[in-house]
């Protein structure tokens, strides 16, 4: 088996031709940019691009196979040198089911079977060119469509407060909207990981993905797993994610949950943070609270304690979140070291410092071992380093 750095969530901004497809997404988030990017600078061995039933994201993905630049693996992914891409979407649903709108995931093997399934997808929205569309059937009707297709069904970042899973779209379980035994693995999310999921009992027949979701070229790879399998393929990770034969997540890399946006219940007004059963802000006395994922996970919680086998979760700061550590240092490191993950992973104290101040340095190391200081995150802030 082989070790590969995996981020299975990233967006597609604009199209080849410049048009939107995440309307929040960076302008140079395009599918060429993105696995250009993911593999020279970030060091990453697979991505899921989930915008990609978009159709000119499929024009451009078959403009690349025609002209050699990718080319499509018998196992599934396309290979675009030493990265595979895996061709995905995210869709919203708001069934009658659910409370509020929740974010799924869905990966297929291959160009054919993702143009068949965006054929399928223009009957049941209103614009196939965007990303994150609410697609008007229930999400039992379209796990079985991605089931198949022979396709990957991940819940998007079950906890955060806004269109997600448990942030608002059901009372207590997935079973209310979803299939269980049609789910095969769960993004954490920025504000939680492996520990506080856990503490919901029905999660944990699932494997638990890490993902960046990526707004921008630089948040690529701020969450990515570790996963071992033979080669990087489609194939292999559907089986990593059922842990068969040996393919398994090795290691979940994120955020600490302090550091993602909806960590803390705070006042959506001024994000002052509050108790969770404030029903006014004390400092603006405004009414709306935005509930923190901690808050949320405590009110589901069943479980005390994670099942046997779950795969370590390493916290660990993204090298942008690092103070004095600039887009031209950054660069500079990458150039040197040759990628993101040789950084966060690989290259020695001494070494960095031929490079970089001490000082950064040294908060890499302390960032690569989990012992940094952290101020909380909440409503919609990132929370940050405190030296």
């Amino acid at each position: 088996m082989n070790r590969y750095y995996v981020d299975l969530h990233i967006h597609i901004g604009r199209t080849w031709t410049g048009k939107p497809v995440k309307i929040t997404g960076a302008k140079s988030l395009t599918f060429t940019n993105i696995i250009e990017h993911a593999r020279h600078e970030k060091g990453l061995n697979m991505v899921g691009i989930i915008d990609s039933h978009s159709p000119e994201v499929i024009l451009e993905m078959e403009s690349l196979i025609q002209s050699g630049e990718i080319s499509e693996h018998p196992d599934g992914g396309l290979t675009f040198g030493d990265l595979t891409v895996i061709p995905g979407s995210e869709l919203e649903i708001y069934d009658e089911q659910s409370n509020g709108p929740i974010h799924l995931l869905m990966f297929f093997p291959n160009l054919t079977i993702m143009r068949e399934f965006s054929t399928w997808l223009t009957g049941h929205l209103k614009n196939i060119q965007l990303s994150s569309q609410r697609i008007y059937v229930t999400g039992l009707v379209l796990q079985k469509k991605v089931k198949d297709l022979g396709g990957i069904f991940i819940p998007a970042h079950v906890f955060t407060p806004f269109k997600s899973l448990y942030g608002k779209g059901v009372n207590k379980s997935l079973t209310e909207v979803l299939d269980p035994d049609l789910i095969d693995g769960i993004e954490l999310g920025l504000s939680s990981d492996t520990q506080m999921a856990d503490q919901l009992g029905e999660l944990h027949k699932y494997t638990f993905v890490t993902n960046s979701d990526a707004h921008s070229l630089a948040k690529i790879a701020r969450e990515y797993q570790v996963i071992s399998m033979k080669e990087p393929t489609f194939l292999e990770l559907q089986r990593a994610l059922k842990g068969e034969d040996g393919r398994h997540i090795i290691a979940n890399y994120g955020l600490d949950p302090l550091l993602g946006k909806y960590h803390k219940t705070v006042c959506a007004e001024c994000l002052n943070p509050l108790a969770v059963d404030a029903q006014l802000c004390n400092l603006c006395g405004n009414n709306k609270i935005i509930k923190g994922v901690a808050d949320r996970i405590l009110e589901l919680k069943t479980a005390d304690k994670s099942p046997a086998g779950r795969p370590p979760y390493i916290h660990q700061v993204p090298l942008e979140f690092i103070p004095g550590l600039g887009p031209r240092l950054l660069e500079k490191l990458v150039n040197h070291f040759g990628s993101e993950m040789a950084i966060l992973h690989e290259v020695p104290f001494e070494a960095l410092i031929e490079v970089v101040p001490a000082k950064i340095a040294d908060l890499i190391m302390k960032a690569r071992e989990g012992n940094i200081n952290l101020a909380a995150g909440g409503g919609g802030k990132y929370g940050k380093i405190s030296e």
